[in-house]
């Protein structure tokens, strides 16, 4: 942008989320975004409408000056098809009334595809968060598909981009800024970890994380996939804060578990606000399961890491993250005996926690807004 050029403010943009985890990084992008004058809403669905995981739509409605529309998608159950279905004519009847500026997404979860469909139909200017990931499941199908429907791309990494360039994306509409919850992790919590044990009543002062979700591909196994990795981590009598996990399918065989644990060593949390959950991994000895946090987050703030099966498969950069298979009983315990509070340095692969400033900058352009409703295949050299 030029110095001539002014900023473009004021338009409407509405962000899409399903779940914590997007949440988590879709909020510090609005926030920004809301400071530099834009409008935002909120279209929330998903995992957030849903009692048994928390019923995060109310963390989510925690954000001042936004306007939001709630929609539930899904049942206790339901098939991905079915969800994704439903939420086709949920969000196209939605846009059809209020039609935004931008709608923002995030990811591989079946309620960004969705939008990220409708929007294409109905050329709605849309914006793609984190793509150009790879991992190990149907999430990378989504999340590539939400690459060639998406209008614009705010990629985590340079590799990321390189990716979504081999899709035939145009370089100038994909913009690396790095991932954009690590900016919370960047900055004070805002919470102490005592206020953290207090409202979350963790009785433990050593403690590991866990977050293990079923895979979609694998879910005639992650029954007992669960089992090994618990199994090891009851033998070890260590302390562990349990997550929840999503809601796929193969959740109940996750739950069915982690409900039996020994409640003086393990303590179950549906969802946590998302500064807490920082202060949470800030003060803790390691981080294990499958979620994207210990290979991108938990690296960041240097975190030993035990990432577990095949649902982050070649995400891990950091040497701070060791894998194994979760039915790798010596290798799960050689993790807790050697790694457990063995703190590494910082790791930047996934950004340097700017991503709000990237962000704002190029939303602030004329030239972002300027692009042709018709994206065409561009053809690398």
């Amino acid at each position: 942008m030029t110095s001539t050029d002014a900023l473009v403010t004021g338009k409407k943009l509405l962000f899409v989320t399903g779940t914590r985890a997007d949440f988590g990084k879709l909020e510090p992008l609005a926030h920004a975004a809301q400071q530099a004058s834009f409008e935002i809403s909120f279209f929330i669905t998903g995992m957030h409408m849903m009692k048994r995981y928390g019923e995060t739509r109310l963390e989510v409605k925690r954000f001042a000056g936004a306007e939001f529309f709630e929609f539930v998608n899904q049942r206790e159950g339901d098939a991905l098809d079915f969800i994704l279905s439903k939420t086709i004519l949920g969000f196209s009847d939605f846009v059809h009334e209020h039609r935004p500026d931008l709608v923002i997404i995030h990811g591989d979860r079946v309620e960004a595809l969705a939008a990220s469909i409708v929007c294409a139909m109905r050329y709605i200017p849309s914006a793609h968060i984190e793509g150009g990931e790879v991992s190990g499941t149907i999430d990378e199908s989504i999340r590539h598909c939400n690459t060639k429907l998406c209008a614009t791309h705010f990629v985590s990494s340079d590799a990321a981009r390189q990716r979504v360039l081999a899709l035939g994306e145009a370089p100038d509409r994909v913009y690396n800024i790095g991932s954009p919850e690590l900016d919370t992790h960047a900055r004070p919590s805002g919470v102490t970890i005592e206020e953290v044990k207090s409202r979350y009543a963790i009785p433990f002062d050593d403690y590991g994380i866990v977050i293990f979700h079923p895979v979609t591909s694998e879910v005639d196994t992650i029954g007992a996939q669960a089992q090994s990795l618990f199994e090891c981590l009851k033998v070890s009598g260590k302390n562990f804060v349990v997550i929840a996990p999503n809601n796929d399918p193969g959740t109940d065989a996750i739950f069915k578990l982690i409900e039996a644990l020994p409640k003086e060593r393990f303590r179950l949390i549906p969802s946590m606000r998302f500064n807490y959950f920082s202060e949470l991994m800030k003060n803790a000895s390691a981080m294990i399961g499958n979620s994207s946090a210990g290979v991108r987050e938990a690296p960041f703030l240097g975190l030993p890491s035990l990432d577990v099966g095949s649902r982050q498969n070649n995400r891990a950069l950091a040497h701070s993250v060791t894998v194994c298979n979760a039915l790798d009983v010596e290798g799960i315990n050689r993790f807790l005996d050697t790694c457990w509070n063995k703190r590494s340095r910082a790791d930047s692969s996934y950004g340097d926690g700017q991503a709000m400033r990237h962000f704002v900058e190029i939303m602030s352009s004329p030239d972002f807004w300027g692009k042709s409703d018709q994206k065409v295949f561009h053809q690398s050299d």
